[in-house]
């Protein structure tokens, strides 16, 4: 790797080129003269090139001056705008008193480490600075993000400041995703044409909707093929995804991916040497289509020092099992049947708090109901600890409903402009984070209860989009959400142990910002297991296995009225950090049973599930799932296979089993913990009797004859290495 010429104690001359390389991915910048560096290459391995081999790079990268365009060829910079030469959407857009600003960087200073780089540059005639950092982190993601300086004497007001990044011209096709409440993480996708596609959100929050990851790659990519290159904005509040190709090159490239925070009017106004830092931009590469981007996620998660390492306890949530009808009595008979089955965590779920009878009171009001609780939550917390489980409890401090004690002393503290409340929704408003007494107020009253009761783990919703957000006149979704976040480390730091969840309404705040400062996140609202085997898979596309709730919903959905099997339910909910929602104080003790052996089926997988790779092998039969989960040294796998409806093929479809050594011999067995797997054979293929002994590349290349399983029913194959 190049170290950069220095003159002086800042100033580079001279062309300079640095190339950064970290399992798989490599990134090649330059920065000829003074000018801001360009990507030349994010992709491929590059492997180690030499300084000659560095310099014919950016020969061959250099593009012709094509008729009637700029004279000279030019750069695509890392934050590209029309003084480079680009005309799609800028990477900065902001003004000074109405005075609209086209920078011209000069390159003051770069830092080159191992797996970084810093670059420091400026506009002194424009009074602006900026600092723009690179990362490859564990696993070959990389992520990015601007600081933008203002050094003039005057307000500077920033309307956008995103991370784009040149998209070489084999990407043909986009992906990202869809979705609404209890219908979360839909595929779209479309040909890559000329102009951009822009995913914007405004919700104040990520959304039911959120594109996720925003995907470009070489046409008809799958989850195993193909190449592609994915963007995610890890920030919370709202942001932007985007894709654009222009006729024109751009310095080597006529495409760029990116995004970056949503900024509104006033959102971002800085003051004399005040500065403003954009969120982390997440950029995956993959050679080995969607699982290969998605591994690198995983692993970019699982290599953070906060990451959960201890095993993921199995979890019981009140909420489908009582709604809002609070009983002590039946709760606690609900907490002792936990514990017998095997429930590690036990979480109090919405109904507890002062005055919440319905969902149109009490909210905002964060102490024990007496009329319901008269003795407190003590009993209950020292009934479950005594079981030997964790307790956990729902809170939704964002919000407010207008009938709470706390509105009717503090109206002012809604996010909402003075004297004007926006529309509420499910009968709530949102309140102003931003304000110090709205923070610290929530603060103490968590804390209070944290400590009260011994909480350990906190189920943290947010139930509504967010409408009309003001701040002191301005935009305040951009403060609303560090403030958020500023809020979880408070109470993370007062109470190291806490754990939190990530839920909004089901899924609509998943991203990798929320998860710097929570636990896991609550992957939907709807725990039909038809519906959320889908779910799961796309979110698994960004989240790992040990991040994402997943739990084993009564025999009828409440969200489609479907009726399932408890084998249906129980297997998909294996495919994340799992728990129960479910009244099981009316179970018969045959379900008992199912869910005492899959409580056991749980925890000895786990170890295997929430470190493992995680591979979706192509397969021709769209209503059928298959999901499968790699060991590290390849000697355990587990797979799913799931039938969503009838095949129309009676028979032929293979289920072949990818990502295991191809020498190794495995053995392959069904697992029958949960009962017989349920087909419509009337001689089900014959490798499903007993456990058979196959090698690697048979499975991968041959597979295995696939039973015609009942619609809405599933299976697991557990395989074991006998011979590596």
């Amino acid at each position: 790797m190049s170290a950069p010429e220095v003159l002086g104690p800042h100033r580079l001359v001279g062309p300079h080129r640095d190339l950064l390389r970290r399992d798989g991915v490599s990134v090649l910048l330059e920065t000829a003269g003074e000018s801001l560096p360009r990507v030349l290459h994010w992709g491929a391995d590059l492997g180690r090139l030499s300084e000659q081999a560095l310099a014919a790079a950016a020969a061959v990268t250099l593009p012709a001056v094509p008729r009637n365009a700029l004279d000279t060829p030019w750069p695509l910079s890392l934050l590209p705008g029309q003084a480079d030469g680009w005309l799609g959407r800028p990477g900065l857009a902001a003004h000074r008193g109405g005075t609209v600003l086209y920078p011209r960087w000069v390159t003051r200073s770069i830092d080159v480490g191992a797996h970084h780089v810093t670059v420091d540059a400026d506009d002194t005639e424009l009074g602006i600075a900026l600092t723009t950092e690179l990362e490859l982190r564990p696993g070959g993601l990389l992520r990015a993000r601007h600081t933008l300086g203002n050094t003039g004497g005057t307000g500077l007001a920033v309307e956008r400041l995103e991370v784009l990044l040149p998209l070489p011209d084999l990407a043909g096709e986009v992906l990202d995703l869809t979705g609404r409440w209890a219908k979360e993480r839909v595929p779209q996708r479309a040909a890559l044409q000329f102009g951009a596609r822009v995913r914007e959100s405004r919700r104040g929050r990520t959304g039911h909707d959120a594109a996720l990851v925003l995907y470009a790659g070489t046409p008809s990519f799958t989850d195993g093929a193909g190449r592609l290159w994915g963007v995610h904005v890890a920030t919370s509040g709202n942001h932007v995804h985007a894709v654009e190709r222009l006729p024109e090159g751009a310095g080597g490239s006529a495409a760029v991916l990116g995004g970056g925070e949503l900024l509104e009017a006033g959102e971002v106004l800085l003051g004399a040497d005040e500065t403003y830092t954009s969120p982390w931009v997440y950029f995956a590469y993959s050679d080995a289509g969607l699982d290969g981007a998605a591994a690198r996620f995983h692993d970019h998660l699982r290599s953070r020092p906060t990451h959960p390492t201890a095993p993921r306890p199995l979890v019981l949530n009140t909420w489908e099992a009582v709604y809002l009808n609070h009983d002590e009595a039946k709760l606690l008979d609900l907490a002792d049947r936990a514990a017998a089955i095997g429930v590690e965590r036990f979480v109090l779920d919405d109904g507890w708090f002062h005055g919440r009878r319905t969902e149109r009171s009490g909210l905002g009001d964060w102490w024990v109901d007496g009329a319901v609780w008269p003795r407190g939550l003590g009993r209950l917390a020292d009934r479950v600890r005594d079981l030997g489980m964790e307790l956990g409890l729902w809170v939704e401090p964002e919000m407010a409903n207008p009938d709470s004690e706390l509105l009717r002393r503090h109206p002012d503290w809604a996010l909402a402009a003075p004297g004007r409340w926006p529309r509420t929704a499910r009968h709530q408003v949102v309140l102003n984070l931003a304000r110090p007494e709205v923070s610290s107020y929530l603060f103490e009253a968590i804390a209070t209860l944290v400590r009260d009761y011994g909480i350990a783990y906190l189920k943290w919703d947010h139930n509504r989009d967010v409408h009309e957000p003001v701040h002191e006149g301005r935009g305040g979704v951009h403060r609303q959400t560090l403030a958020l976040y500023a809020l979880l480390d408070r109470l993370r730091a007062t109470f190291p142990g806490l754990e939190i969840e990530s839920c909004a309404s089901g899924g609509a705040r998943i991203d990798l910002g929320i998860l710097e400062h929570t636990d896991r996140v609550w992957t939907s609202d709807n725990n039909d297991p038809l519906e959320r085997q889908r779910i799961q898979r796309w979110t698994s596309q960004l989240i790992p296995l040990e991040l994402q709730g997943a739990h084993v919903g009564p025999p009828q959905a409440h969200t489609t009225g479907r009726r399932t099997s408890l084998q249906f339910r129980a297997l998909t909910a294996l495919l994340g950090h799992a728990g129960i929602e479910w009244d099981i104080t009316g179970c018969t003790n045959e379900e008992l049973g199912v869910l005492r052996a899959w409580a056991g089926l749980y925890r000895e997988l786990r170890p295997l599930l929430h470190t493992g790779r995680l591979v979706r092998p192509d397969h021709a039969d769209e209503d059928a799932v298959l999901t499968g989960v790699v060991g590290a040294d390849q000697r355990r796998a587990v797979f799913l296979y799931a039938r969503l409806d009838t095949a129309v093929a009676a028979g032929g479809e293979r289920i072949r089993l990818t990502g295991l050594r191809e020498d190794a011999l495995y053995e392959v067995r069904v697992r029958r913990d949960l009962g017989e797997v349920p087909t419509m054979d009337r001689v089900p293929p014959p490798w499903m009797a007993e456990p058979l002994l196959v090698p690697g590349r048979v499975l991968a290349e041959l597979g295995l004859a696939a039973p015609q399983l009942l619609p809405q029913e599933a299976m697991l194959l557990d395989l074991s290495a006998v011979r590596v």
